[in-house]
């Protein structure tokens, strides 16, 4: 299982070894992919401008911004969780998924039935994602794919209950994340972004991109 991509080696070794079902690709975007992608991104938002949701119920704010591409997007307001095929504030279809997430889907996950929704989440300096698990699907036979772009984050991920344990190592610029068989329903999280370790998005931040497959293949 492959570790932290930022740690020297002395450190590695002391690092537990990563849950099961969870797939690490340090890098795996070099830095001109990232690049194209952040471009394709600006187009997105551009169109489906990110948007900050709240939690059911009491309606406290995200601390991220959200917005999404492909036929369905994850949206949170005080009727609940859920995906649905328009954009909350503009009533617009999502735009169509970029082909280099696609392609990319296909090759590391090739069993996998096609993505529907990919979450666009933005963290500025300051912000957060509790431990949660991704379950508003209604199939969890697919992995959740995660690129991340921009700033490092911290990610946390723990097993099946909110009470476990959290491993939690550092997310860089172009690093890939799978979520699948064990850990598909891992509890996990961001516990902090650090400001200033990627140039790539122009005025600080990070992109998280999360791609998932919503209903069950026919």
């Amino acid at each position: 299982m492959t570790l932290d991509n930022a740690a020297p080696e002395s450190a590695r070794k002391r690092q537990s070894p990563l849950p099961e079902g969870v797939r690490f690709l340090p890098g795996h975007l070099d830095l001109s992919a990232q690049a194209d992608l952040a471009e394709q991104l600006r187009a997105i938002v551009a169109e489906a401008p990110l948007f900050r949701p709240v939690m059911p119920k009491n309606g406290k704010p995200f601390s991220v911004r959200m917005s999404n591409c492909g036929p369905l997007g994850w949206v949170s307001d005080i009727r609940g969780y859920r995906y649905q095929p328009l954009h909350p504030v503009t009533g617009k279809p999502w735009p169509p998924l970029p082909d280099v997430l696609k392609d990319l889907w296909h090759t590391l996950a090739p069993d996998a039935p096609e993505p529907e929704a990919c979450l666009i989440n933005f963290y500025d300096g300051t912000a957060r994602m509790g431990l949660h698990q991704d379950r508003d699907e209604e199939t969890f036979e697919a992995p959740v794919l995660s690129v991340s772009l921009g700033d490092s984050a911290l990610f946390r991920i723990g097993g099946l209950t909110r009470k476990g344990s959290a491993r939690s190592f550092r997310l860089n610029s172009g690093d890939v994340l799978l979520l699948e068989g064990p850990s598909r329903l891992a509890f996990h999280g961001i516990g902090r972004i650090y400001p200033g370790t990627s140039t790539l998005l122009k005025n600080g931040g990070r992109i998280n991109l999360t791609l998932r497959r919503v209903t069950k293949p026919a």
